[in-house]
This record gives C-alpha cells, sequence and structure tokens, in this order.
C-alpha cells in the first residue's frame, strides 16, 4: 500500500459513531441534504427502509430534507409501498423523456440530479435488511462538519448468509485487483463497490456516469482524478445485509465493471464487449450472450435542462 494511503487511512476513515446526530444537526446550517433510493423490484425492504429515515432522521432529527425513490420499471408494489412509507416516488422514465432510458443502476443514480435539490445527494440501495439511519446519518456526517470532504463511501462488513465476510464477491474478486492495480491511491477504500455513498451535487455535476453496475467504480475513480484523493472518505456503518445475487449475475456485474475501468484506461477504439455464459438446459449446457453495459450518460451539468433548472 502506498504510504499517501495509509496517511488517508489514518486521516479519513471515521465511524457513524464519531458524529452524534445532534452534532450534524447543529453543523447542518442550512444545507439541503437529498437521500435517493433507486429500486427494482424492492417491495419487501424499500418500505422499512424510507420508514426509518423518516422517523429517524426527518422526524426526531431535522438531518434529511427529501427522501426520493426512483422506480426504474418495478413490477410490484416498490412504487406503493415507498410512498406510503413516506417517500415521494418518481418513475425513472418521467426524467428527461426526450432521453430514451436504458436498463441499469447508473442511468437511475444520473437521473435522480434532476429531480433532487440538496446540496448533497445521498444514494442508498433500496434492497438492505435490518437497515439503520447510520448508514446515511454516517455517511452524510463528514460532508457537513468537513468542508474539505466532497465524497464519502460507507463501509461495512458484508456476510454471505450466516458466513461472516464472504459477500461482495466481485469486489474481492474483480474491483479490489483492479484498483489495487491501475488506481492503487483507491486503495484503502473497504468497500469501492457499496451502493451507500454520498457526495457533494457540485462534484456529482461533473462526474460521466455509466449507465449500469459500473457506476460506483467509475464515480470513484472520476473523483478521485476530479478533486484528489484528501477529499475523498469513508465512514464504518457496521453490518450490511441485502438480496444477494446469483453466480451468473455477478458474472455480468464483473464484466461490466471491468468494462468500466477499462474504458478509463485506454479511450481508444474497442469493440463492443458481450459475455457468453452457460447455463445447464435439458440438452446440456446452453450459451447465452449478455450485452456488456458500456453506455455512459454526460456530466448533468452539461444538459441544458439542468441548467434551466439550476437557473430557475
Amino acid at each position: 500500500m502506498l504510504d499517501e494511503v495509509e496517511r488517508w487511512l489514518t486521516r479519513r476513515s471515521w465511524s457513524a459513531a464519531d458524529r452524534p446526530l445532534d452534532q450534524l444537526a447543529a453543523a447542518k446550517r442550512g444545507t439541503k441534504v437529498s437521500v435517493v433510493l433507486p429500486a427494482l423490484n424492492e417491495e419487501a425492504t424499500v418500505g422499512e427502509i424510507v420508514a426509518t429515515i423518516r422517523r429517524d432522521l426527518m422526524e426526531a432529527v431535522p438531518l434529511v430534507d427529501e427522501l426520493v425513490v426512483i422506480d426504474s420499471g418495478s413490477t410490484d408494489r416498490t412504487a406503493e409501498v415507498a410512498a406510503a412509507a413516506g417517500a415521494r416516488v418518481v418513475h425513472r422514465d418521467t426524467v428527461l423523456p426526450r432521453i430514451a432510458a436504458v436498463p441499469g443502476k447508473g442511468e437511475v443514480l444520473w437521473r435522480s440530479l434532476l429531480v433532487t435539490s440538496g446540496e448533497i445527494v445521498c444514494f442508498i440501495d433500496a434492497d438492505l435488511k435490518d437497515f439503520s439511519a447510520d448508514f446515511v446519518s454516517g455517511i452524510v456526517g463528514p460532508l457537513l462538519t468537513d468542508p474539505d470532504v466532497h465524497f464519502v463511501k460507507a463501509m461495512y462488513d458484508r456476510p454471505l448468509g450466516e458466513t461472516p465476510g464472504q459477500g461482495g464477491r466481485v469486489t474481492e474478486l474483480v474491483a479490489r485487483p483492479l484498483l489495487n492495480l491501475h488506481w492503487p491511491q483507491l486503495a484503502g477504500f473497504v468497500q469501492p463497490l457499496g451502493g451507500e455513498y454520498a457526495v457533494r451535487r457540485e462534484l456529482l455535476e461533473q462526474l460521466p456516469f455509466p449507465v449500469g453496475y459500473g457506476v460506483e467504480l467509475g464515480l470513484l475513480v472520476d473523483a478521485l482524478h476530479t478533486v484528489g484523493l484528501d477529499a475523498l472518505a469513508q465512514v464504518d456503518v457496521g453490518s450490511r445485509r441485502h438480496r444477494h445475487q446469483d453466480g451468473l449475475a455477478l458474472g455480468r456485474m464483473a464484466a461490466a465493471i471491468y468494462r468500466t475501468a477499462q474504458l478509463r484506461l485506454s479511450r481508444g477504439h474497442l469493440v463492443r464487449p458481450a459475455l457468453t455464459q452457460f447455463e445447464r438446459g435439458p440438452g446440456g449446457f446452453v450459451p447465452r450472450t449478455h450485452p456488456v453495459d458500456t453506455e455512459e450518460r454526460p456530466p448533468m451539468r452539461e444538459l441544458a435542462e439542468y441548467e434551466a433548472r439550476r437557473a430557475a
């Protein structure tokens, strides 16, 4: 590990308990905080997450000003459950309709900038179980108390079922090796692919958004190059339990993440990539080929609609 990263770990790694809620409320001083939950068929968990944020961080302590669930085409009751729990629900396809939406988490996060207004934007995955408000207050805290911090990732234990420390398989097999080899300044991040992070809007406006699973790695790498390592931080929020994907889905995720890294390493001509996986069928193994997410949305401040919204 680089000496620079070892120093960063001591200066820019905290615990959620380091900043109590009353301290954060006092430090807020009018700063608006928006929380965004990207959601696709998460009726089982989204309601509890929304209700916890409303109860602990909007009613008990006025920390969060705006709580928005972006529904990216759910076929279950995600939208109804989220609205009943107290979130403002926005459908992905109603945001910036002149640009046809494509499937992908990054697409939803990018569009969320057009329907939120906080100077701090906090992203929280909608499939978390046993959710704690620390996931929000922990990562928002450094942005409220330290003007030099611009981007904060959550870090946590990731059990796989009842087995501790075995979650985050794509992180360990793909993302961590990529970061250590190509962006060693980011080697200190415990959960570089985690979906819980808070960022100053002025930084998010400058960053391109990979539309799919590569969004977390892409934003982290681009933030490093835009504001530098010392403006990045991480906060321990405990343990994260969520719905785990099967091996085939993880393979597609890994390919998208690798592709995101590849694009940042070389902007030359690249063929459109695909990933072939195998599933056993009645007559043996059947190949199934999937496109790998390659599209990226431009920095939000380049859109005329966003600039018009800011001016208004």
